[in-house]
């Protein structure tokens, strides 16, 4: 019986854990950066890739470090090598051979092996090269933290947008839908014609079709902002920050006074991570002209017997060991180094003609962040003054048309300019955060770099 009751409350346990709402969020903008710099997937995958060069870099230095390796063989020769020896060896007739067998059948040998390099040039350019491929990495990882940075105030943006043209949308139809009651009120009385109750039917079921592909876009906002930020897309968001708010916080023309500095920018440390290792894919290539040496000291031990009596305490073993040093000269390869090396020589200019086109490149993009950013700003507070005087033109027609003044069409018409003007707005407000973004990544601002250590 006691067993049963068990049962009951496990199944019941689980059922009522299965039927727990999925884990909720809530952001400010400063939080979901946080949050998407530590659990992103991409910045995940770039902090996996600074470890796997740190492990690179200690399995290169290991190659330097002394090898100790061990074997053990045996063998069984089922059917043993027979040779012929001359008979007279053994009392027969001159002339004529004996069938021999040497050796035992069976046969054990334990060899362990301690080798060093004593010098090898390429070697030492190799250590170096595994310390640049971290640093490259860790630049790496650097922009794609800006990237991710720069990613989730984007989507933190389209999601406020469509948020509020949700709302907007909602009062416009609300508006629409009073005149449109007022208005056929007034053609069934006779005093409005059919006309001005079907143009503003028009309006109406427009605003009901963006509304519908206004919220479709909210869900789709959302879901691209859970995945910037690495949470399951169908996780309900709670966002702090109001898109006004967001916007009057990233209007400072301070940043765009900022200077540059070339060095500071990750595209152009990575730009010159690669120069230095082409320099060093060049000295390797020199360095194998040079002669290697390495050492060895090797110890065996080996027994033979006609039985498998390996385990046998009175088994004889007899020892061996060997030291020894290996030098290798290259002599002559038919100009094959010297072509390799001439490759190398040219990739290293390659480089460098990269690098200066970078350097150009970055100062293209900042001066273009600089006034798309300035454009922006210019552009939110037009949208400011146009809404408020698109509101205006509409609130003025809504009187002539209820006063008889004004026809449907010119009514239709203000209310379109002003659904314009509030959409222009909106999107004038992301703009101002995003073409911010822009920027600050251009200037790596805020510094993310993060050190080896920590990214482990």
């Amino acid at each position: 019986m006691t067993y049963r009751i068990v049962m009951l409350l496990l199944f019941v346990s689980s059922v009522a854990f299965s039927q727990e709402a999925p884990k909720s969020y809530s952001f400010s903008l400063e939080e979901a950066v946080n949050y998407a710099l530590d659990s992103s997937y991409t910045a995940i995958n770039a902090r996996r890739d600074v470890a796997k060069a740190l492990k690179q870099k200690w399995e290169t230095t290991a190659d330097g470090l002394p090898q100790i390796n061990g074997s053990v063989d045996y063998q069984n020769q089922l059917k043993q090598p027979v040779t012929f020896i001359p008979a007279e060896f053994s009392g027969g007739e001159p002339g004529t051979f004996t069938p021999v067998t040497f050796g035992a059948k069976q046969s054990a040998n334990l060899t362990a092996t301690l080798s060093q390099v004593i010098f090898d040039g390429s070697y030492l350019v190799a250590l170096k090269a595994s310390t640049a491929f971290l640093e490259f990495s860790e630049n790496a990882n650097e922009k794609t933290r800006l990237e991710v940075r720069k990613g989730v105030i984007n989507a933190y943006g389209g999601v406020l947008l469509t948020e509020e043209s949700v709302s907007i949308v909602e009062k416009n139809i609300d508006a629409i839908t009073d005149n449109l009651s007022e208005t056929q009120a007034l053609y069934e009385e006779g005093f409005a014609e059919e006309e001005d109750a079907e143009q503003l039917q028009i309006t109406k079921l427009q605003l009901e079709n963006q509304l519908s592909n206004t919220k479709r876009q909210a869900d789709i906002a959302k879901q691209m902002f859970n995945l910037a930020l690495g949470i399951p897309v169908s996780a309900p968001v709670v966002f702090k920050d109001g898109l006004e708010q967001l916007t009057l916080e990233n209007v400072s023309l301070e940043i765009s006074e900022q200077e540059l500095a070339v060095e500071e920018n990750v595209d152009y440390k990575i730009a010159d991570n690669l120069t230095k290792q082409r320099e060093l894919e060049l000295k390797l290539e020199k360095s194998k002209a040079l002669p290697s040496v390495n050492a060895f000291v090797n110890y065996g031990t080996q027994t033979q017997d006609d039985d498998f009596v390996f385990f046998d305490s009175d088994t004889r073993w007899f020892q061996s060991s060997i030291f020894g040093v290996s030098i290798n000269v290259p002599i002559f390869s038919s100009l094959k180094r010297s072509a390799r090396t001439q490759r190398a020589a040219i990739a290293l200019d390659q480089a460098q003609t990269d690098l200066e086109q970078t350097i150009q490149q970055i100062q293209l993009d900042t001066d273009t962040a600089r006034s798309d950013y300035q454009f922006a700003i210019e552009s939110y507070q037009t949208a400011q003054k146009n809404l408020e005087l698109a509101e205006r033109i509409e609130n003025k027609n809504q009187i002539k048309f209820r006063e008889g003044i004004s026809t449907s069409f010119d009514l239709r018409q203000a209310q379109t300019q002003l659904y314009n003007a509030q959409q222009e707005l909106l999107q004038s407000m992301v703009n101002v955060i995003t073409t911010k973004a822009e920027l600050e990544t251009v200037l790596n601002t805020p510094q993310l770099r993060v050190p080896y250590q920590e990214s482990k």
